[in-house]
């Protein structure tokens, strides 16, 4: 472990002008640095990983002496495994790393993307015992223990991902190889986390300013944003703070009540995990949103934020045979036909107006069709130059917009970025007011795996 604690925290509105007492929120790695007991046996010996249709893998434990259990997915990207582990997004299932070496360069204090590890379990070629990096405080077997997560390796992941790409994601759980029976009796009545409130799980419970009295580098206000919380990632909330004051608030929150109590010039809906047509606190979010479109709010969503406006819009939601999820996904504007390479992270998908449900999962899961709740049509913006699904929408007639994928670039490329600028400018227009002069992003201890 290391005694610096340089680096560790979260505290976006730090070294942005105006901001004298901003919030701070503790980073996954924390537990590395602070020298806290850790309340979870390590786990060790072999172990195996069973599938709901029948498949079987053998490898060794690393992590919390857990048992995993959750729906089976894998990933794409080459580094980027600290962001991706606390991405809540996962949250409900068990991530397979598609690259065989993982875990290199260690866990890097200031650069999580959350304050938890959301995966419910972790499957690898290789996890790396000792790292190498002058930042790391420690490994991914020491974050995955610290955090009560289990993981297993040397499996054949490349056979796993095929698997999934063939048939769909599935159920799973792995565990010591000496429990197979009850391993296996488990799997039989495990049920989808789709049907949990998982965005309830994820988000905060009360509201918080992150930047109190946030202003742009010539001393003007930034614009009042709120932020609604479905299972945020921290480097999106850090681009937010660059350019507006930021309330960040629960899923489960009331849009008269926001209004009347933070009075706000515009509003963001987050990514977040699960079933965007489930019937809890994403429900809740889209209420918020359906009513910050309709009475004329500029609005942005990211993510399921983007499937919450499709949802609202009167289209349908779907879930896909094995989602994208990784720092290389490839987007087209349809308006200018450029394409960008995204970072992205998702299981469900809008249904395209003219196509349908394009590469659905074969359980047919889908929402069904309810009326348009913010009183416009919307176009699609933006179509993924793989399987052609829809990664944005664009309101007619409103300040809004929303975008499948991941702009904030953790992991991933930056080739996004610029939407941020494209909601600032939308906003500015709105208000009838300049674009604030941009703050430049704040530095993080590393660039490795996800340049924040």
């Amino acid at each position: 472990m290391s005694e610096n604690p340089k680096g560790t925290g979260f505290t976006p509105g730090a070294n942005i002008p105006g901001v004298s007492t901003p919030f701070s929120e503790e980073d996954a790695a924390d537990r590395l640095v602070d020298g806290r007991e850790i309340e979870f046996d390590e786990a060790f010996g072999k172990g195996v990983l069973l599938l709901a249709d029948g498949g079987r893998y053998e490898g060794t434990l690393f992590g919390a002496s857990v048992v995993a259990e959750g729906e089976l997915v894998f990933t794409t990207g080459m580094t980027g495994f600290q962001e991706s582990l606390t991405d809540p997004s996962f949250a409900g299932q068990v991530l397979t790393f598609t690259w065989p070496l993982l875990g290199n360069y260690g866990v890097i204090p200031g650069i999580s993307e959350s304050s938890k590890v959301w995966p419910r379990g972790v499957v690898c070629k290789q996890a790396i015992e000792i790292p190498d990096h002058r930042d790391a405080v420690g490994s991914l077997h020491d974050l995955l223990h610290s955090h009560g997560i289990p993981g297993i390796q040397g499996v054949d992941t490349r056979s796993i991902t095929r698997r999934v790409r063939e048939y769909g994601t599935l159920l799973c759980v792995f565990g010591p190889i000496d429990q197979e029976e009850a391993l296996s009796a488990r799997l039989a009545k495990a049920t989808s986390p789709d049907l949990e409130d998982l965005v309830d799980l994820v988000s905060r419970d009360d509201d918080v300013i992150l930047n109190p009295g946030a202003t742009d580098i010539s001393g003007a206000s930034l614009p009042r944003l709120i932020a609604i919380d479905c299972g945020v990632k921290f480097n999106i909330l850090r681009e937010l703070c660059r350019r507006f004051e930021v309330v960040w608030v629960p899923a489960k929150s009331d849009f008269d009540t926001l209004v009347s109590k933070w009075e706000p010039d515009a509003f963001f809906c987050s990514n977040g995990p699960g079933d965007p047509a489930h019937p809890g606190a994403a429900t809740s979010a889209r209420r918020v949103l359906a009513r910050a479109v309709s009475s004329g709010f500029p609005t942005m969503g990211i993510c399921l934020g983007h499937q919450l406006l499709g949802l609202a819009s009167g289209l349908r939601t779907y879930k896909l045979l094995y989602g994208h999820r990784g720092a290389n996904q490839p987007v087209v504007d349809v308006m200018d036909n450029t394409v960008s390479i995204t970072s992205q992270n998702h299981g469900f998908a809008i249904a395209d107006p003219k196509k349908g449900m394009l590469a659905a999962h074969p359980s047919g899961a889908s929402s069904d069709v309810e009326p348009n709740a913010i009183d416009s049509d919307v176009t699609v913006r933006y179509v993924n130059a793989n399987d052609r699904t829809v990664e944005g929408l664009d309101v007619v007639g409103r300040p809004a917009f929303s975008i499948q994928y991941h702009p904030e670039a953790c992991p991933g490329p930056h080739d996004a970025n610029p939407l941020f600028d494209r909601f600032s400018a939308i906003v500015a227009e709105h208000l009838g007011t300049s674009v604030p002069l941009p703050l430049e992003p704040v530095a993080t201890p590393s660039l490795i795996g996800g340049e924040n």
